[in-house]
């Protein structure tokens, strides 16, 4: 059987990235081994696991950093195989490679002092520094065992890199030859993709540093799994954090307030249900719209407007970001997600006071459901890194029958299961479902077609299936007994498919409805202020009695908190923070607009006519935003970094 043109063109390519595979592996156990009483594995299998996980974060640096060295390797060119090309590649292969090569070295040593695997902040700090090459040459002295280490795994690759070499010859220049070639070359772009994305399924991103939190026991595993290199360029154009000095601390403490305390209510341990429904807006709930006007409006939620007529609701309410992750982190911690996501930060990795802590310390069981395969959408990573006891996702549910055939498991099978997990908890508990059928492509299970609404959008029917889904939940969990000592809290992580103009202004962009449900209706009515998700972290904390301090950008909805009604988001490419009777959009450092809250598509610039209600908006979207900044850099994520 005669082979292909260039099978040896390809074999050595392969080798050569099969190198880069094996000093990866090889600077992970260094790391380890530099960093052994910081990094907790306790076990070999755990050891054998988790380098196993990390071939995923090394493939996707490898395929990254050698890009063009493989498409030159493989290009169809009759010159791929000449001494010339050959000497080219191999100093492009190690300029590169080395170069990446050498920060998880710098990792064995500065690890110690930050605890997080070096990100593009790492090096934005050290541009700052006016005295680089003494420190090098102080870390060069003190460190030189690392120095050496490197320039030995170094040598040991060169060595091994020249010792398979492509046999020299001239191709046939023959279509057949550029055929096969241009084929080969196209299979390999496309594997390439899929390797650099570390991920060949349906996913909505590439992986990230969050994704590493998946497969561990203990936080600090996480930076095994990572590579340094992969930690730098997945935070590359992610580092959108910087602090900004522009107000006094007496001004953030007083307007902001970001350690609440509430002595409203008697303390009592309820359990605590959070549904967080993808995509469901509040657009497609009549319970939320209607004080809204909009001709011949229709909803496709009876359930939720059933539920709405028994619980406390707030019309006014808004995502703090764009994302399903960014409704996690806001929701359950409380933390906003702006131009970028704190979650696919370089900060995410790093102790987070947030519900899921709090009632740990307080004695609750806690756990997060989601029906997609595990890890799906950086929920398992991040989950992690909060420290939820439990994550219950397509794996556990081990019941491919029910699989929507997209996403994870239909929304009504998997509430059920939901319902049967916590019927057989100890309460008190915490639980948080993540919703998955109302997303495209926007189908529902073949024997409920026609069952919903079609409605004027796809999203529509899918509404509808996971409102039903949710009266299924509710009628089985209220013959539960935990069901009675129970506050729900139900919301969306962000809106989605817009069929109304009226939601197509600005300000109705990632409007969400915010709901909490007590059996003894003890809550109950509809709230027009300003609302959003991360209010519902220290509004269930004040609901439940907790007195003790805890670190919160939001209030509590159902107290006369000290600090006003507000929300903070970034929309249109700035800022926004609504409160009062006006809109302020913020650049980051001045206010630029200010208009009336009615103002929707914003259309009306009054910053020209400022009033001291817009300078004291202005002066609070200062304050939190510098506060935001400082904490989340800084690693002051708890009450006790004041």
């Amino acid at each position: 059987m005669k082979r292909f043109p260039r099978y040896n063109e390809y074999k050595v390519l392969f080798y050569r990235i099969i190198l880069a595979y094996l000093f990866y592996m090889v600077a992970r156990i260094l790391f380890f081994v530099y960093n052994v009483n910081l990094v907790k594995i306790d076990s070999v299998k755990d050891f054998l696991t988790l380098s196993y996980h990390g071939l995923a974060f090394d493939t996707t640096t490898i395929l990254y950093i050698n890009s063009l060295f493989i498409i030159l390797s493989v290009f169809p060119l009759v010159v791929n195989a000449k001494k010339g090309f050959q000497k080219f590649l191999f100093y492009l292969y190690f300029s590169t490679n080395l170069l990446a090569f050498t920060t998880n070295f710098i990792d064995f040593i500065y690890y110690k002092y930050t605890f997080n695997r070096s990100t593009r902040a790492s090096l934005d700090t050290l541009e700052n520094e006016s005295n680089k090459t003494r420190l090098f040459f102080n870390f060069l002295i003190e460190y030189w065992h690392v120095f050496l280490l490197f320039f030995f795994c170094a040598y040991i690759w060169i060595y091994l890199y020249k010792k398979v070499k492509i046999q020299h010859h001239i191709p046939d220049a023959s279509v057949k030859y550029f055929a096969a070639s241009t084929l080969s070359f196209l299979f390999l772009t496309t594997m390439c993709i899929g390797g650099i994305r570390g991920d060949f399924s349906k996913s909505t991103r590439p992986i990230n540093l969050l994704d590493a939190s998946r497969y561990v026991t203990d936080a600090s595993q996480a930076d095994y799994v990572l590579n340094t290199p992969f930690a730098i360029i997945r935070t590359w154009n992610t580092n959108t954090f910087q602090k900004v000095n522009l107000v006094s601390k007496a001004t953030i403490d007083s307007l902001i307030v970001p350690i609440k305390q509430y002595h409203n209510n008697p303390k009592t341990k309820p359990n605590v249900v959070i549904l967080i429904l993808e995509s469901y807006a509040k657009e497609y709930i009549s319970a939320f719209n209607k004080d809204n006007k909009i001709p011949n409006y229709k909803g496709y939620s009876p359930f939720v407007d059933s539920l709405a007529q028994h619980s406390l609701i707030f019309t006014n309410g808004y995502a703090n970001g764009y994302k399903s992750i960014h409704g996690m982190s806001s929701v359950i911690a409380g933390i906003p997600s702006f131009k970028d996501a704190f979650t696919s930060s370089p900060f995410p990795k790093q102790k987070i006071e947030s519900l899921v802590s709090i009632l740990k310390s307080e004695g609750y069981d806690t756990s997060f459901f989601h029906g997609a395969p595990n890890g799906s959408m950086g929920f398992l990573g991040f989950g992690n890194i909060l420290g939820y006891d439990h994550y219950y996702g397509k794996n556990e549910y081990n019941n491919d029958a029910d699989f929507d055939g997209s996403w994870g498991i239909w929304d009504e099978p998997f509430m059920q299961y939901f319902n049967k997990t916590l019927s057989q908890k100890k309460a008190p508990f915490m639980a948080t479902l993540f919703s998955v059928s109302s997303h495209e492509p926007y189908v529902i299970p073949e024997k409920y077609e026609g069952k919903f609404p079609k409605g004027d959008n796809p999203i529509h029917q899918c509404i509808g299936y996971t409102d039903y889904s949710l009266k299924q939940f509710f009628k089985a969990a209220k013959k539960e007994a935990w069901y009675q000592n129970t506050i729900f809290v139900l919301v969306a992580d962000h809106d989605n498919l817009i069929y109304y103009p009226e939601y197509g202004k600005d300000q109705n962009f990632h409007t969400v409805p915010i709901l909490f449900f007590t059996p003894n209706e003890k809550y109950k009515g509809i709230n027009k202020e300003w609302a959003q998700q991360i209010d519902i972290y220290p509004t269930l904390l004040d609901m439940m009695g907790y007195d003790k301090p805890f670190r919160s950008w939001g209030r509590s909805l159902i107290s006369n908190d000290k600090v006003k009604p507000f929300v903070m988001r970034y929309s249109s490419d700035k800022y926004q923070m609504m409160s009062g009777n006006y809109i302020c959009t913020f650049d980051g450092e001045k206010a630029v607009g200010f208009y009336k809250k009615e103002d929707k598509e914003l259309k009306n610039n009054l910053i020209s006519h400022r009033t001291t209600e817009m300078n004291l908006l202005e002066l609070r979207c200062k304050a939190f935003l510098q506060d935001y900044m400082e904490r989340i850099i800084d690693k002051k994520l708890t009450s006790k970094d004041k």
